[in-house]
């Protein structure tokens, strides 16, 4: 059956005069609806979900909202406006006109890219596909389904791109990003972090403040790049990934007031009896989830990286704002290094050393959100500060895959990290504990025992609004 574009695919790529395409997402798209009734949200595709859906790229457009059942969402394929007389502005090709039709001699890297990238957008609706039978508030629950339904509209983008611009290569890589799985060991997803289980919400507002932020700076790489379309998408993609962020930050910031509340209600820092989470439970989970997160930008050094740069495929965070000669062949850059039984910083070549430069932009903004945090622990006057630990801690790729370092950088042997890991790293009873607070609450304008209500409700609608509509007792 033909799709009407018009009304089911909003876009601004002029899909109902290309044919070509058409038929290939005629093919794709009942293929990704049996994809997301199996893997999306479990137990509510029936449900109408008070959600923002993108019509267009202007201010009135992006920001429609309405009550819609997932399944029905519009998915729309959207790319930002042009720039007029667009350059690319690093690598070899510095000063060239911004590509509109694939480079051949890229092809295979830039197909790469896309697909790395496209590939982590159904992995985070898997991992968040059970969370909302124990959603602390109807306000949360429809938070996570409208990343749900972004992530899916994400997904889309990225299959346009491969198959506009890639044939038959790009559609069956398209075909593949909906044939792996999450956690699966035969067909697992390409990116490690994605196939890591997200089982409360605890862990869903990390891995949307810390893993969704490293897609912030992987979508904002992808959108110096050459290649216009791939630009040009990323750069309105950027737009939703911040709501993915807030969602993030807003709920650790929650759970941390609301912990606060009761410290100061009950005089102890042990708050669990009361229903509550831990401080230094907090700290620990923050620790995993960041530690995972910067896995994701690589290792320090990497050819890889250099390649894209020079190729003019993947750029800096903010090239256009670095003052320099956006060539960097001769450019040096500080990158942590194991010396020993301790940790250095060493001049390395800046084209190898691009993985970290990201990493350093991405830790930086964490640690801005970190500090938010603190702040509300400040204003209830309460002697504890979080802080991320070193960048070191806990990898699995890269320098420091093989060593043991403390949350404080220290270099530890692994003796030291048998006896204390349970002191840094959520453990099986941690888990057990934030697990056993999982309970759901759908009463309209009630939230869990362990997180505090927001600020404000959304698009204007108070607090108390039914953002999801559940049959009583049949969700």
């Amino acid at each position: 059956m033909a799709i009407d574009y018009i009304e089911r695919i909003p876009n601004n790529v002029n899909l109902s005069e290309n044919r070509r395409l058409q038929r290939a997402l005629e093919e794709w798209h009942p293929k990704f609806l049996d994809w997301w009734k199996d893997m999306g949200p479990e137990g509510f595709q029936a449900r109408d979900v008070y959600l923002r859906t993108a019509t267009s790229v202007d201010a009135k457009g992006w920001a429609s909202f309405g009550y819609v059942k997932m399944p029905d969402y519009r998915w729309g394929i959207f790319l930002a406006e042009p720039e007029a007389d667009r350059r690319i502005n690093f690598g070899d090709h510095k000063g060239d006109p911004a590509w509109q039709e694939v480079p051949g001699e890229y092809r295979g890297v830039l197909r790469r890219l896309i697909v790395t990238q496209g590939d982590t957008e159904p992995a985070s609706v898997e991992q968040q596909r059970l969370l909302g039978k124990t959603c602390p508030s109807l306000y949360d629950l429809r938070n996570l389904f409208q990343v749900n339904v972004e992530e899916g509209r994400h997904l889309w983008a990225m299959v346009y791109l491969l198959d506009a611009y890639f044939g038959r290569d790009g559609r069956e890589e398209a075909e593949a990003l909906l044939e792996r799985r999450s956690g699966n060991a035969d067909k697992p997803r390409i990116l490690g972090a994605f196939n890591e289980k997200t089982p409360d919400w605890l862990s869903f507002f990390m891995f949307t403040f810390f893993t969704d932020r490293d897609g912030k700076y992987q979508l904002a790489s992808l959108a110096e790049s050459g290649f216009d379309p791939l630009s040009r998408t990323c750069r309105f993609m950027l737009t939703e990934e911040a709501h993915h962020m807030f969602v993030g930050e807003t709920g650790i910031s929650r759970v941390v007031q609301r912990t606060c509340d009761l410290m100061k209600q009950h005089k102890t820092d042990e708050v669990g009896r009361y229903g509550g989470i831990d401080l230094r439970l907090l700290q620990k989970y923050m620790n995993f989830h960041f530690s995972v997160s910067v896995d994701l930008f690589g290792s320090e050094i990497s050819t890889n990286a250099a390649n894209y740069y020079t190729m003019g495929l993947k750029g800096r965070f903010e090239e256009t704002k670095q003052g320099d000669d956006h060539l960097l062949k001769d450019a040096q850059y500080a990158v942590a290094e194991l010396a020993g039984d301790s940790i250095r910083m060493q001049q390395e070549p800046a084209l190898t050393a691009l993985n970290e430069r990201l990493r350093d932009d991405y830790v930086t903004d964490c640690d801005r959100g970190v500090q938010r945090w603190n702040k509300v622990i400040e204003r209830a006057g309460i002697d504890f500060r979080f802080k991320l630990p070193h960048r070191a801690f806990h990898r699995a790729i890269g320098r420091f895959a093989e060593v043991r370092v403390a949350p404080d950088g220290r270099v530890i042997s692994q003796a030291e990290w048998d006896h204390q890991h349970h002191n840094w790293l959520p453990t099986a009873e941690d888990q057990a504990f934030v697990a056993s607070l999982m309970k759901p609450v759908t009463e309209i304008g009630k939230f869990a025992s362990w997180i505090a209500p927001p600020a404000r409700g959304i698009n204007a609608q108070p607090v108390d609004y039914e953002y999801v509509k559940l049959v009583r007792n049949a969700a």
